[in-house]
């Protein structure tokens, strides 16, 4: 076979490849791929020709010149966190196989769901980066699945007898079905086995059951919802999970617990569980737990309000669902199960269809943080074109609008008073109500707790009753406290959310994401229109009039925390004014403050409307850049570099140097960012003034 002649094996590469949901790829010399058979998608995006993007070219481009250096066949991960093997086929030396493309850690995933929205994957659309990735339960998957290519490979190619071929085939036919068996998560072959039982005897005084006895025309309906899995979306999927499992195995209690900041969580449930929680002693990281997944079982766990042997005492089986040991959800069957065969059978469903589930389930983590990174941006892009003088009513309307809401109200707190003041109300029935009455029902406990209200039903509540002449249509609302590092300047409340629907956690969750910079707008608004003299310069610089050191060390402890909670980019820069101490030798203090004024100038009219910018000290600027990566802040960095030597003061130019660093996971705390940046600005004044530097190209360490 010629280097640029293709594999005859097309047809049983590609059974290999879905069988066991793997890439099978295979490129020639000078890093030619000649072919891809069930491509991970994320792969075709990086890669849309023939070659391989720079990259990809130091792993899959270079496997080829690494087999022969070795050898023998070579594995690696490559900068995408994809795991692969690669050998040289015996019968042409020419080329490389590439088997895999796979993610064999849930965290490797998970950090391209972070390049997929933050960095510097954000510019594919997720529908079709994340439209088949692969995942993969264990190296062994990878190990065999290269084995029985090998040995596919070793066979004599189509075409020269029909004696041949039919011996060929048959050899090929038998190692498929060896290799179905062997590796998993399976496909559906695997599991026939686990329906196609003989119906057990029932007592005769037993109303009949189909637990667990499962004929073939089950083993189909298995087929077809696990093969449905990823044309639906998670909150699809795990529902109709459980609607599965209850009919095929006859169950009446059933509830998904999904984990969320280190515990479980229910988000849906299955017949008298319907509606109701269920609240677990045991953590998602639970040793007792990972050791059940792994061995197929699920985790027996006892209710405390009965004895063993009592008929309270109720038994509940947790079934985990994961990747690699990575526990991300389980299903509570509280049924009893009468028998270990069915325990395992339901075991093994979970564990089998956990790679598709974490795929739908990251990627709905793709989509939601994609929403909340366009939320922010279009907020952010709202603020600049809000009419000062209609402040209050218009950023209320953008906010409702955003969640949805056809109601909602703007309370600030006067700190002197205590009292609650109406800045606007939107979509309201009724007059103002008088200042005695204001916020009394809700929003003065939302100010004191510092808390948010999230409710679905408000008469499921002990509130009391709202006044008819409110004219509410739905039951739930959404409050929630507006804050300044420890401050609470007031609250914003949100009802009657269209279509009739309930604000839900995911009203809450897009809330936040656009709080701090809605905080910051309000606090601006706030001293502007009431706040004293003193007040506002203790915010306020009284040279530039930017906001000044104390303000943005405080707004900056809650951008990163948002940054770490929502995995939201963010970036910090130090602005100096370069040989300021001889402009002002030279010129005189008047002109050095006018200087200032300049700078400050510049920086205000070249920023946009979420960033934040303060006199830090003396002639050095720091500024705050919300939802912004390092390469969007060096490219703002240098807008402002250049704006501002353009700038003409009538006696000399005046440049700025300047010094960015980005939240990561190293830099995560408002002290080693300030940091950070402060070195990145010391290391451009080192190389001649007048420039932009970011942090990690001091440290060598790629621009996030």
């Amino acid at each position: 076979m010629s280097d640029g002649a293709p594999f005859n094996d097309t047809e049983t590469l590609a059974a290999i490849g879905e069988e066991n949901s793997l890439s099978i790829a295979i490129v020639g010399e000078g890093s030619h791929q000649m072919m891809a058979i069930n491509n991970n998608s994320i792969c075709a995006c990086l890669n849309p020709g023939e070659k391989f993007s720079s990259a990809c070219e130091r792993f899959c481009g270079k496997a080829l010149e690494k087999a022969r250096e070795a050898g023998k066949p070579v594995g690696f991960v490559c900068h995408a966190g994809l795991d692969c093997r690669a050998f040289v086929p015996a019968r042409n030396d020419k080329q490389i196989v590439i088997i895999g493309r796979t993610f064999l850690r849930a965290d490797n995933y998970r950090k391209a769901t972070e390049r997929a929205v933050t960095g510097d994957w954000k510019r594919f659309p997720p529908s079709e980066l994340f439209e088949n990735v692969l995942l993969t339960s264990s190296p062994d998957v990878l190990n065999k699945t290269m084995r029985a290519v090998k040995d596919v490979l070793q066979l004599p190619p189509r075409g020269l007898t029909a004696a041949a071929r039919s011996g060929a085939e048959k050899n090929t036919a038998s190692l498929l079905e060896t290799s179905a068996r062997d590796v998993r998560p399976a496909a559906l072959p695997e599991h026939v086995d686990l329906f196609e039982q003989k119906p057990q005897p029932q007592p005769a005084n037993k109303r009949a059951s189909k637990k667990p006895t499962l004929p073939s025309a089950e083993a189909r309906a298995w087929r077809s919802f696990f093969g449905s899995i990823l044309k639906k979306d998670y909150s699809q999927a795990s529902t109709s999970m459980l609607e599965f499992l209850a009919h095929q195995f006859g169950l009446t209690a059933l509830v998904w617990l999904e984990e969320e900041e280190g515990r479980f969580k229910s988000i849906a449930s299955f017949g008298s569980m319907k509606g109701r929680k269920v609240r677990l002693g045991v953590l998602p990281d639970d040793h007792r737990l990972i050791k059940a997944f792994r061995e197929e079982l699920p985790l027996e766990m006892g209710e405390k309000s009965g004895k063993p042997g009592s008929a309270a005492f109720r038994i509940m089986n947790l079934f985990p669902i994961g990747i690699d040991g990575d526990i991300s959800a389980a299903i509570a069957v509280l049924d009893p199960l009468d028998t270990e065969k069915v325990k395992k059978h339901i075991a093994r469903i979970c564990h089998s269809v956990s790679p598709q589930l974490e795929i739908l389930r990251l990627r709905n983590e793709v989509s939601d943080k994609d929403e909340l990174a366009n939320a922010v941006r279009t907020f952010s892009d709202s603020l600049k074109s809000i009419d000062a003088d209609d402040f209050w009513q218009n950023i209320t309307r953008n906010v409702a609008q955003m969640l949805g809401a056809e109601r909602a109200s703007l309370l600030i707190a006067d700190e002197k008073s205590d009292e609650l003041e109406i800045k606007a109300m939107i979509g309201a029935k009724t007059n103002f109500p008088r200042r005695s009455d204001i916020g009394n029902r809700v929003a003065r406990v939302v100010l004191a707790k510092n808390e948010p209200a999230l409710i679905s039903d408000v008469e499921a509540t002990t509130l009391p009753p709202v006044a008819a002449d409110r004219k509410y249509r739905t039951g739930s609302f959404l409050s929630h406290p507006i804050s300044i590092g420890k401050r609470t300047i007031g609250v914003i409340s949100f009802t009657d959310r269209a279509g009739g629907e309930a604000f839900d956690d995911h009203s809450l969750e897009l809330f936040q994401a656009i709080a701090p910079q809605l905080a910051v707008a309000v606090d601006r608004a706030n001293l502007k229109e009431k706040a004293g003299e003193f007040e506002q310069l203790s915010v306020t610089d009284a040279l530039t009039g930017l906001l000044n050191r104390r303000y943005i060390e405080e707004r900056l402890l809650e951008e990163i925390k948002r940054s770490n909670r929502h995995g939201f980019p963010m970036s910090f820069m130090m602005v100096d004014v370069d040989h300021f101490k001889s402009y002002n030798d030279e010129f005189g203090h008047p002109e050095g403050d006018k200087a200032l004024k300049l700078v400050a100038r510049v920086i205000r009219e070249t920023l946009r409307g979420a960033d934040v910018a303060a006199r830090f000290g003396g002639e050095e600027f720091a500024i705050l850049l919300p939802q912004t990566t390092g390469p969007e802040a060096v490219a703002i960095a240098e807008r402002i570099r250049i704006n501002l030597e353009n700038a003409d003061l009538g006696l000399r130019k005046v440049t700025a140097s300047i010094g960015i660093a980005s939240c990561s996971a190293e830099l995560c705390s408002s002290d080693t960012l300030i940091e950070a940046a402060d070195k990145a600005l010391y290391a451009a004044k080192h190389e001649g003034r007048n420039r932009v530097l970011a942090f990690e190209e001091i440290t060598g360490t790629r621009v996030a």
